[in-house]
């Protein structure tokens, strides 16, 4: 949907869509840089922001050539508001001073509102235009949402990866025996995993008991086995119903492990890329030094 009001030199222009998606789903689909990139790409290939994302901070829109605006963050309320001030032009990544032709447009809002209902968000964009580029964005913006449903609407699949110095065998042995588990599964040297019970085979369960070691907060990741493929392929259904596969390839006295797991919607999905790949990289350091 989309609507149009009136400003003595700017017109406000507003869209909005329902998304099968929690608000939370919806606000990191917009503002992580992943996805942010993907739906941005409506309006030119290889836009992206650079920006640290709090309320009054300078954000600079790019387009991938050094050329966009600079703004600031005028409003945050996580998953619920984010709105944009719009200040000046960026060329050969330089902020620009306002001069007469960007006057015109300096000080233009850009305001995403997100509210969340019987398990939909609805998401509405307003965003004041200076007449020259109305055509444009009812043109675009159609697109660039469009994007972000998709998005919003679809499990984000993350993958990570390490070369292992050790033959397949070991690799799988050690991935999958549960005194060695509880040496590796942790992302950072405060966490540990104090018990974990493996049983692979289709059908079969896992559970590793996380733990920060001073006990201030721990859970238990576990899942159920759909694919079991010796020294080739692990497929499981975690408890929330994501998916995680990996894979194994061997290459002599090397192993490489491919891990794709589906992210979850409270965190973001860098850190959740980051928080794996340490897992795994314990996993690599282990069966090494072993």
């Amino acid at each position: 949907m989309q609507t149009e009001t009136n400003t003595p030199s700017l017109k406000k222009i507003s869209f909005s869509t329902t998304i099968k998606a929690s608000k939370e789903k919806v606000w990191a689909v917009l503002w992580n840089d992943e996805s942010y990139r993907s739906w941005t790409s409506a309006f030119t290939q290889g836009s992206y922001a650079v920006s640290d994302w709090n309320e009054g901070s300078k954000i600079l829109f790019l387009d991938g050539k050094g050329s966009g605006m600079y703004s600031t963050i005028a409003k945050k309320i996580p998953n619920e508001f984010m709105s944009f001030k719009h200040i000046g032009e960026v060329k050969d990544n330089i902020e620009l001073p306002v001069d007469e032709q960007t006057q015109s447009w300096s000080g233009s809002m850009e305001d995403y509102i997100l509210k969340e209902k019987d398990g939909s968000t609805e998401l509405t964009i307003e965003m004041d235009v200076v007449e020259s580029f109305m055509d444009y964005f009812k043109k675009t913006f159609p697109v660039a949402i469009d994007n972000i449903k998709n998005l919003a609407e679809t499990k984000i699949a993350i993958t990570i990866e390490a070369m292992i110095d050790a033959p397949v065998a070991k690799a799988w042995e050690y991935w999958s025996k549960p005194e060695h588990i509880m040496q590796w599964c942790n992302a950072s040297p405060d966490w540990h995993a104090p018990h974990a019970e493996n049983d692979l085979q289709v059908g079969g369960k896992f559970v590793t008991r996380m733990e920060a070691k001073d006990g201030s907060f721990g859970f238990d990741f576990a899942g159920v086995y759909d694919e079991v493929k010796t020294n080739e392929l692990i497929t499981y259904t975690l408890g929330d119903e994501r998916k995680v596969s990996i894979h194994f390839s061997s290459d002599g006295n090397t192993t490489k492990i491919v891990e794709t797991f589906e992210a979850e919607e409270e965190n973001p999905v860098e850190m959740q890329r980051g928080g794996w790949q340490a897992i795994l990289d314990n996993f690599k350091n282990h069966v090494e030094t072993n």
